[in-house]
Formats: structure tokens, C-alpha cells, sequence
């Protein structure tokens, strides 16, 4: 039934990320949660296990994003490399922090980042263009930021990526590309640095790689990948701004059920 689960999550996080661009974290992280707990594994490790599990996952659906985007031409490389180490370092910082912050206090800051994201799909909020882009220190600047609440959240980071290059007048289109290639190299670092936090820890299962679960890391990507192309496809043919309003509310309460939980 573990396992069974773990393919039922991979198959809705994939759906909802080809679906709404839902990031994964926000989805898959709660439900792990749900089947972690269930499962045996220590509570004080439960939400870093998720986290880790979820980050490393999304390496392999922001690979077959990437690619994806970039066949349309979708992707402004220059914007990417200038985003990326400043990705990198935040994603990988702010989750080596991740490691020694307590479970209670991290539950309560993915809750709150996850109201933000929800909120944003609720509503979609899209920021108008306002200025120009800045140069490298401040792309520098914003992809750390941008890497170390997405490495926090286990999102490849499109939810704060997209408003930010939309305000900064990129189209809308090359922003969503760009934002996707940017969901690499936070996931890579973000996943090193829960890695290299779980080597030592107690209380992690056996079968995993510091605090990735490698069993349930193997069956979500499978579905995943299955399932997010039949959500792009049928974007096209469902009511999308409903079906935002229901994985919305979903998302708050994913939330604040598993908050309730860890408390």
C-alpha cells in the first residue's frame, strides 16, 4: 500500500505540474508527509525526508521541462546563466540550514510559502512589467533568493521566478521557459545539500541516500513523468481557472493538515 501511494502521488503531481505549472514541492511534500508518518519513519525526520525526496524528484521532471521548453525556443539562456549561481547558492545554503532547523518551526515556514503559492494560482497573480531587467549582481541577488525559498519549499522555484521576470518585462512565454530551466540547478543543489544533511542523521530509513528516500523517490518519478504530458494536453480542453480554484484549496489544506499532524 507504501508503494501503491507513493505511484498515486507521482501520478497527481505530475498531472497538476503539466496541468496548472503547479511546482511539485508543494504538492508531493504534504502527501509524503502523510505516507511517511503512516509508514514508521521518526516524526523529527519526516519533513526533512519529504523535502529532500521531493527536491530530488525534481530534478528529473526539470530535465524533461527544460527540454521541453527549449525545443519551442522558449528559454533566454543569457537570463538563465546570469539566475543560476545565485540559485545554486541559495538552494544549496538554505537547505543545509533546513537540516538543523527543528521540524515544528520548518512545518510552520513550508505551510506559510505554500499559502503564498497557492494563493498565487488561486488568483493568478501576475505582476505587470515595471522596470528593466537588472544586471548581473541583482540577477545574482534574486536567484538566491529565488533558490533559497524554493529549496525551502522543494519548488523548482517558477512561482517566484515567473513574477519576477514578468515584472522585469521578459514575455510572458520566455519567462515560463527560462523559469523552468532555472528549476535544475536548484533542485541539484538543493537535493547535495539534504543529502550531505542526512548521511549522519538518525531515525532515516534504510534505503535512502541522506534524506532521500530512494524507494519513493523511484515510483513518484515514474508516474510523474507519465502523467504530466496528459495534463499539458488537457489544458487545452478543461476549465483551467476552476480546476486552479480546486487544487488551490487542495493546497491549503494539504497544508494545514499536515501541519496539524507534525504539531
Amino acid at each position: 500500500m507504501e508503494w501503491l501511494a507513493y505511484l498515486g502521488i507521482g501520478a497527481l503531481v505530475g498531472f497538476a505540474a503539466g496541468l496548472l505549472g503547479i511546482g511539485g514541492g508543494v504538492v508531493m511534500v504534504p502527501l509524503l508527509v502523510f505516507v511517511f508518518t503512516a509508514s514508521g519513519i521518526a516524526p523529527d525526520q519526516v519533513l526533512h525526508i519529504a523535502l529532500g525526496t521531493a527536491l530530488a524528484a525534481m530534478v528529473f521532471t526539470s530535465v524533461s521541462s527544460m527540454r521541453a521548453h527549449h525545443a519551442h525556443d522558449a528559454v533566454d539562456w543569457k537570463i538563465a546563466r546570469a539566475m543560476s549561481p545565485g540559485m545554486l547558492a541559495g538552494s544549496f545554503g538554505a537547505a543545509l540550514v533546513a537540516g538543523f532547523i527543528p521540524t515544528r518551526p520548518l512545518a510552520i515556514g513550508f505551510t506559510a510559502m505554500v499559502f503564498y503559492a497557492a494563493t498565487q494560482i488561486l488568483l493568478d497573480l501576475r505582476p505587470p512589467g515595471s522596470r528593466d531587467l537588472p544586471g548581473a549582481p541583482g540577477l545574482f541577488t534574486a536567484g538566491a533568493v529565488i533558490g533559497a525559498v524554493s529549496s525551502l519549499l522543494a519548488a523548482g522555484g517558477a512561482f517566484m521566478t515567473i513574477p519576477f521576470l514578468a515584472w522585469c518585462r521578459v514575455p510572458l512565454r520566455r519567462a515560463i521557459g527560462t523559469a523552468a530551466a532555472n528549476g535544475l540547478p536548484i533542485a541539484i543543489a538543493g537535493t547535495a545539500a539534504y543529502v550531505i544533511n542526512g548521511v549522519h542523521a538518525e531515525g532515516v530509513p534504510a534505503m535512502s541516500l541522506g534524506y532521500v528516500y530512494l524507494p519513493a523517490l523511484a515510483l513518484v518519478v515514474s508516474t510523474s513523468m507519465l502523467a504530466a504530458p496528459l495534463g499539458a494536453r488537457l489544458a487545452h480542453r478543461l476549465p483551467v481557472k476552476k480546476l486552479r480554484t480546486i487544487f488551490a484549496l487542495m493546497l491549503y489544506g494539504f497544508a494545514l493538515k499536515m501541519l496539524v499532524g507534525l504539531w
